[in-house]
């Protein structure tokens, strides 16, 4: 009887040793996974910023004065609560007012695209901006609207050019303004003289910046001001670790939904095919056939996306691939804020008929939506199925890409 009760002992001890070697080899795979795919500790994707000139650039983040008629600021559309988004399918520009959906039901100029977060913006290796890529940094130089006059040959300074002389998203949508929709640099510059010389007669903002920027108060530029904006969201949306990042770099722990959502994220699912990289985001463009809420970028609820920028028919319905840090507070997702949840937006990469009603569409959206379907085929994750588990697993490890709190990670340690 001793022998065999030693013999059970032994066997279950086994079964245990080879179920901890199991476990510890998934997490192996992971780190392993996740380093292939280019992440990297939070830290060496930042930028040394100023911090004078990151304090005037929160100033000016947060004044309605940098909007042609005093409507609306940057801070209007990236909030805190909703992780640096607005928690609208679609952004509510001038004459918009509150947060959420009080900003929503209280009217103003509808903007046809989904707030992107700032998370990552302007940090070593983030030079692509907005949906379409209007703004990019390649080896030739900064490509944008300015069309070779790019004011500067920093991406992310050349992209917060942009918002302050678009229609209804900082300039009201008035028939005082209606040069502005040519979308000329001519036209624009002139806004930009008139806001800088704003700014530089404010009583607050105005010797701020010329402190910071070394210039005097009347040779302040429009410049000036987009430099300093441009290191506050290098500075305060710099990328953080997050649970993740100390699973990988720091032995942390995950919970086994969150190590099988992991390993389905590099594996079977294929996210990590665009999702990759320090910000989860191979900067490219694709074709993911999301539902069109709204009016869209191009009107009669349609947004062509990447051709509006390039053109070229190959880019028709392409958006840029969005990072993924905060993922989980950043709702509605796609580029339209059409789906609502991570669940659903998940399932809609890999099946997109699953939740659409084509009933509820009209016959130039459904057109679309055939054609987003046409392109769709040709991407990755054409063909993949992922049953209900596995899409609550990829959700418990998008978890794991919020900012973990630096108590939080002392713990861990």
């Amino acid at each position: 009887m001793k022998y065999a009760t030693s013999a059970i002992l032994l066997t279950v001890g086994l079964l245990l040793s080879d179920a901890s070697q199991a476990e510890g080899l998934r997490e192996t795979v992971l780190r392993k996974a996740a380093i292939d795919a280019g992440l990297m500790p939070a830290e060496e994707t930042q930028r040394a910023v100023a911090p004078e000139v990151a304090a005037v650039g929160k100033l000016i983040f947060e004044t309605r004065k940098l909007s042609l008629e005093h409507e609306v600021a940057c801070a209007s559309c990236h909030i805190d609560r909703f992780g640096s988004a607005d928690g609208l399918p679609n952004a509510i520009g001038t004459e918009g007012r509150g947060q959420g959906i009080e900003r929503l039901l209280g009217g103003g100029d509808i903007i046809p695209r989904n707030v992107l977060p700032l998370w990552g913006r302007g940090g070593k290796g983030f030079d692509v901006f907005f949906w379409d890529g209007r703004v990019e940094a390649t080896a030739d130089g900064v490509h944008s609207q300015f069309a070779g006059g790019e004011p500067s040959d920093d991406p992310l300074t050349v992209a917060v050019h942009l918002p302050p002389v678009e229609i209804g998203e900082m300039v009201l949508n008035s028939a005082g303004n209606e040069k502005l929709q040519g979308e000329s640099v001519e036209s624009a510059t002139e806004v930009f003289t008139l806001l800088a010389e704003r700014l530089s007669n404010d009583a607050d903002i105005g010797p701020k910046l010329s402190g910071a920027m070394g210039v005097e108060r009347e040779k302040i530029r429009f410049l000036h001001v987009a430099q300093a904006l441009a290191a506050f969201i290098r500075d305060n949306f710099r990328l953080k670790a997050t649970r993740f990042h100390q699973f990988v770099f720091s032995g942390g722990s995950l919970s086994n939904a969150e190590i099988a959502g992991g390993l389905l994220f590099y594996g079977k699912a294929r996210c990590s095919t665009c999702h990759n990289g320090p910000y989860f985001t191979n900067m490219e463009f694709h074709a993911v056939p999301f539902p069109q809420v709204g009016f869209g970028k191009n009107g009669f609820g349609t947004d062509y996306g990447r051709y509006n920028v390039t053109l070229d028919v190959d880019d028709l319905y392409k958006f840029r691939t969005p990072p993924l840090y905060n993922v989980t507070k950043t709702a509605p997702y796609s580029h339209s804020g059409s789906v609502f949840t991570l669940e659903a937006a998940i399932r809609a990469h890999t099946d997109p008929l699953y939740e659409y009603v084509g009933s509820l569409a009209n016959d130039a959206q459904r057109a679309n939506f055939y054609e987003q379907l046409r392109r769709w085929a040709t991407e990755p994750l054409f063909g993949i199925h992922l049953s209900d588990e596995e899409i609550a697993n990829l959700v418990a490890f998008l978890s794991t890409l919020e900012f973990a709190s630096d108590a939080a990670i002392k713990e861990g340690e």
